[in-house]
């Protein structure tokens, strides 16, 4: 009697779970459907009441506008390049200091990795007017160099790095290899870098996206319409006086499919590194 109504609560509590999370689910998915049902209508559908909640018929013709306003395929192309150059980079570099930081003694390193997990508190916003004034000086301006080097160095992927290196590189390993004369750049090669596989598509998400989505900066340094990144032509659709509602939702739902096929790619090491840490 007891198992039957411990097998109750069990059946019970995991239909509200799955309940929640389709729910939640179905919250989370709503704004890019939402998004898609306005890249496929007219401006007015913008406004209308009720509300439109059905796709229409003028996606190809919303994006023709998009097409004719904006070089959109060129845009892409940049934020695509800045986006993979940063990646690659922020990747070779926080596995690099992750590494460091867990493995390695030396004189201040709790003190200098403090100092770079300090700096994640710091809004991006202060920076600008210094950080501008040395590109400029760097003669980067207008340039997507200019762009990329400010996210060269990523203070959360290096705290992620080294937490996923400490955890999951044991130390007898290291000892090991230095013994067989490994060098540490061949320990980071051989024995560190296959062991981190999934904290990089973890982070390479997070990089990728995080970098994808930037506005500000790329919208202060950028002035040549020859080296818009997506975000930056994208704010070009709103600057007429009668918004076209469909056609710049057009072209966020397009430049939101990138980063759709980013997470797709990479989603099996990402859940890899997910459920790894959980056993671990």
């Amino acid at each position: 009697m007891s198992k039957q109504i411990k097998r109750k609560k069990v059946s019970t509590g995991r239909i509200f779970t799955y309940l929640f999370l389709f729910l939640a689910s179905l919250l989370s998915l709503f704004p890019f459907y939402w998004m898609f049902v306005m890249a496929t209508s007219p401006s007015s559908a913008y406004n209308s009441v009720p509300p439109t909640i059905t796709p229409g018929n003028m996606l190809i013709e919303n994006f023709k506008k998009v097409l004719n306003q904006i070089d959109f395929f060129h845009a892409m192309w940049n934020s695509f390049i800045i986006c993979a150059v940063v990646t690659v980079v922020v990747l070779i570099i926080s596995s690099l200091a992750g590494f460091a930081f867990a493995k390695f003694k030396f004189p201040g390193k709790n003190a200098l990795f403090i100092t770079i997990l300090l700096t994640m508190i710091i809004p991006p916003q202060l920076g600008l007017i210094p950080q501008f004034f040395l590109i400029s000086k760097a003669g980067l301006l207008d340039t997507l160099p200019g762009v990329m080097v400010l996210f060269f160095l990523n203070p959360l992927g290096i705290f992620l790095m080294r937490q996923y290196v400490s955890q999951s590189v044991p130390d007898e390993l290291i000892e090991a290899a230095k013994l067989d004369g490994c060098s540490n750049f061949r320990i980071y090669r051989s024995i560190v870098l296959p062991i981190i596989l999934p904290a990089f598509a973890t982070l390479g998400i997070i990089v990728f996206t995080a970098v994808w989505g930037e506005f500000l900066w790329q919208f202060t340094v950028l002035r040549d319409p020859e080296n818009y990144t997506i975000q930056v032509a994208l704010a070009q659709l709103s600057n007429t006086r009668n918004i076209d509602f469909g056609m710049i939702l057009s072209g966020v739902f397009w430049a939101t499919i990138p980063l759709l096929l980013v997470f797709l790619f990479f989603n099996r090491l990402f859940i890899s590194s997910i459920t790894e840490g959980s056993v671990k």
